[in-house]
């Protein structure tokens, strides 16, 4: 009866501990994803302090293109790196490279979205 019993509990512990560490990595995964968001909100906030500057109402696209590539480079690398750790945490097969390529993308994506909002709202040219 004691071996039984004694065979149960080391059941139970074991599951216990499964369960624990499930729920554990859907935590880390929940603060990856929650940090890869805060990331691309620091970022676009920062994007838009760039919109909004006044020295940007002569620009052409070009050189505000420019502009918007150099702008905000600690919410950019942090922006990078938090979506580098989701998307690692999500996806541990794939390649950290193909996972750095997506970053990289997101974050062009972001400053092309910045100068093609800037196109459209800006005052036509004389």
């Amino acid at each position: 009866m004691r071996m039984l019993m004694a065979g149960a509990a080391l059941v139970m512990m074991t599951s216990a501990a499964m369960i624990s560490s499930t729920m554990a990595d859907d935590d880390d995964a929940k603060g990856a994803q929650k940090l890869a968001i805060q990331g691309r909100d620091y970022y676009w906030h920062c994007l838009a302090r760039e919109y909004s500057r006044d020295s940007n109402q002569g620009l052409s696209e070009q050189d505000f293109g420019r502009s918007v590539a150099g702008a905000c480079p600690s919410e950019r690398q942090y922006y990078r790196v938090a979506l580098l750790d989701f998307l690692t945490e999500q996806y541990p097969a794939i390649d950290a490279g193909a996972h750095l390529a997506t970053a990289n993308k997101a974050v062009e994506a972001a400053q092309k979205d910045i100068v093609t909002a800037f196109v459209k709202h800006r005052p036509p040219q004389k």
